[in-house]
């Protein structure tokens, strides 16, 4: 007769050890995967990647990528501040923010082609690219075909010029540039999972739910948690010579246009708040300057700068 070992609820001891140390190690394994950039349940980029900002004591004297993603009407006091917001709060205080950054005009899309163009172009409404076929300058067209690219989120094709479900062409201003024609097809393209950041500038736009057109300040900030966690887990970003401004369109329309703005880089101190009044074209031409293009469009040239105030 075979001795068998000692056992517990029938089990040989040997066994209930081996099954206790797995089920361990798969709660540490869920553990890690909860906050990893890019899995399921992320739940915080710098845990995992170190300081978002201020890991770098000199910002470069040219930038090789910056991102620009743009949400919708807002204003600041409804934002920065909110505990419906925690996420981004949590980015300011590990970045930047400027308090005083205003918006130029209502509705949306002047300040979209403001911001990119350094003019209105005399847009007043948010009528779509058949009624505005703009033949200014802008960022893109100073950057080349294969400088820029547009990723509008839950635009159903590439270089949509009309209104589909929770896209909104009019918060997609590449589509109104006539000079942009020929680069439409392959610059303004769908957001897809992994946001394809190689261009030197590009531009988000999230769908009218995640942007906070149609839902919630919470619904907004957690679509950014997820996007932006995907931004900072970026070669690029890790490479340290990409900069990234989150903004605001437009506020409610009760604020007097008074709008969040997020600077975030590896030069960026930690904390950095500046008061000094800014606007959608001073991030033109502090983008314009970071990535080396001339002339300054329009009212960027005349728009004071960011750079000094973020450290950029």
């Amino acid at each position: 007769m075979s001795k068998r070992g000692p056992s517990m609820f029938g089990l040989p001891v040997g066994r209930m050890w081996f099954m206790a140390g797995t089920a361990v190690l798969a709660v540490a394994v869920a553990a890690l995967l909860s906050v990893v950039p890019g899995t399921s349940g992320t739940r915080d980029t710098a845990a995992t990647i170190g300081p978002v900002c201020g890991r770098a004591k000199r910002p470069p004297a040219t930038y090789d990528h910056v991102v620009w993603v743009v949400m919708e009407n807002h204003a600041y006091s409804q934002v920065i501040g909110s505990r419906r917001a925690p996420y981004i709060n949590r980015l300011a205080a590990r970045c930047g923010v400027a308090t005083r950054f205003f918006a130029e005009r209502h509705p949306s899309l002047p300040n979209y082609i403001a911001m990119t163009s350094g003019s209105t172009q005399g847009v007043t409404d948010d009528d779509g690219p058949d009624a505005h076929q703009l033949t200014a300058p802008s960022i893109f067209s100073q950057l080349g075909p294969r400088g820029w690219r547009s990723l509008q989120e839950s635009m159903p094709s590439a270089c949509r010029r009309s209104d589909a479900g929770a896209y909104a062409v009019h918060h997609n201003p590449a589509a109104y540039y006539t000079n942009l024609r020929g680069a439409c097809q392959t610059n303004v393209v769908p957001l897809g999972a992994r946001p394809d950041l190689s261009a030197r500038f590009t531009f988000v736009t999230p769908n009218n739910c995640h942007n906070m057109h149609d839902c919630s300040v919470s619904t907004g900030d957690a679509w950014l948690e997820r996007f932006v966690s995907k931004v900072l887990a970026s070669r690029q970003y890790r490479a340290g010579r990409t900069a990234m401004f989150l903004t605001w369109d437009e506020d409610d329309d009760a604020s007097g246009n008074h709008i969040p703005t997020l600077v975030v880089a590896p030069s960026v101190r930690a904390g950095t708040r500046s008061g000094v009044r800014f606007d959608h074209y001073s991030m033109l031409r502090t983008t314009e300057e970071m990535l080396g293009v001339t002339p300054l469009l329009g009212n960027a040239a005349s728009a004071k700068s960011i750079r000094s105030a973020f450290h950029l």
